[in-house]
């Protein structure tokens, strides 16, 4: 099966206060992580916790290097990372516990959100929150 997006869980996920960990923000000013995760912090009004593989802070936020070292509860993990990779942050998704898992624009692995959508996470696939909040006048 196609995954489809329900605009009802992408209205939520941008209106409702969250935990986002996004997967793939560094302190790298030309990857798109760093700018859209900016607008979901200072716009949406998010708390972002970066995950990279340097662990580096990002945004004054205290990076990760991994889902598994995130206290607390995640919302949304945010997925930054090419569609041959997004499987296993998926998997890792679901085993943190989050809410939700949000593929970037370009980033499709149906396997994997069947996998999220089956364990009980919303998805978003195939978008970024940029575009989507300025469709929902955020």
């Amino acid at each position: 099966m196609t995954h489809r997006n329900d605009p009802e869980v992408i209205s939520r996920l941008l209106s409702a206060r969250g935990r986002w960990a996004v997967v793939g923000l560094s302190t790298n000013p030309l990857r798109p992580a760093v700018g859209v995760s900016r607008f979901i912090q200072d716009t949406l009004g998010m708390e972002v916790i970066p995950v990279n593989l340097k662990g580096e802070d990002v945004h004054g936020n205290k990076g990760y290097t991994r889902l598994a070292e995130v206290p607390g509860q995640i919302d949304v993990v945010d997925c930054f990372v090419n569609s041959a990779r997004v499987g296993s942050v998926v998997d890792q998704a679901i085993d943190a516990g989050a809410k939700a898992v949000w593929l970037q624009l370009g980033v499709i692995d149906e396997a994997a959100a069947q996998r999220a959508h089956d364990a009980g996470l919303d998805v978003v696939m195939d978008t970024c929150p940029v575009i989507e909040a300025g469709r929902y006048g955020l």
